[in-house]
């Protein structure tokens, strides 16, 4: 004899009331309420008690934010300047009908307007020029205590060059004592085998002449416009003796 063979109904599984989970959460939630009300009764005693406290949170966060928007604004300059030159190699190319210039030397028509720059984006610019004529290593490291070196790179013969940008307006000529602080750290501090100044305007005859005498090589509004176009030296090129039209160097006449 058969015996029936009983179905197995499913029960679908319901979610009931767990006491001990629910009046887990709550003891959480007042533990973190009552950490962050401790929280901000020690802060209020804080500033109640020294409110010198809050002025210097506030300079720190301040001094952040001004940090912040100057490495942005200094990137947005590396682009703007870095553009200008790779558009300038490019038309230029297209007009004398020759082989894309060659990263190490610009074609003669190039140009950059380097009075609508900023004193970051020159510096940016002129680190630039240094990466396109075969620099390496090439890094813009000026600003606050920055000791004068604005950028610094080696050179395709591995010298190291150390370079102080001067973004002055034409009347606004460089004197001899930028040339003095400069050389009070290029070559002790900044352990330098090539020390340049490089500057919009011009040099005045006592920067030249101390210039000369610590072995430093200025290049003039003149000299860096025969640079950027291809029709003059690099400034690491005039320091091994060297000379040429815009470049103040020992024994220059001009």
């Amino acid at each position: 004899m058969t015996a029936p063979v009983r179905r197995t109904r499913f029960v679908k599984g319901r979610y009931g009331f767990d006491l001990r989970s629910t009046a887990l959460f709550f003891l959480f939630l007042a533990v973190v309420v009552c950490v962050l009300g401790l929280a901000a009764r020690v802060v209020a005693d804080a500033v109640e008690r020294r409110p010198a406290w809050m002025f210097v949170l506030i300079a720190v966060g301040v001094a952040g934010c001004l940090g912040l928007r100057r490495r942005v604004h200094v990137a947005r300059a590396a682009r703007r300047a870095a553009a200008a030159l790779d558009e300038a190699a490019r038309e230029a190319a297209d007009v004398l009908e020759a082989p894309p210039v060659p990263r190490r030397r610009a074609a003669v028509e190039v140009t950059v307007d380097y009075d609508a720059l900023t004193p970051e984006e020159f510096e940016e610019a002129i680190a630039a020029l240094c990466e396109r004529d075969g620099c390496s290593e090439v890094e813009v490291v000026g600003g606050a205590g920055d000791l004068g070196a604005d950028v610094m790179a080696a050179t395709p013969d591995g010298r190291r060059v150390v370079i102080q940008c001067k973004h002055y307006a034409p009347s606004h000529r460089v004197g001899s004592q930028d040339l003095q602080r400069f050389g009070g750290t290029c070559f002790t501090v900044h352990e330098a085998d090539i020390a340049v100044l490089v500057c919009t305007s011009d040099f005045t005859a006592p920067a030249v002449e101390y210039a000369d005498q610590c072995g430093i090589v200025c290049v003039d509004r003149g000299g860096l416009e025969a640079w950027t176009e291809g029709t003059g030296p690099r400034p690491w090129e005039t320091a091994r003796g060297g000379e040429a039209p815009g470049w103040k160097t020992a024994g220059a006449e001009y």
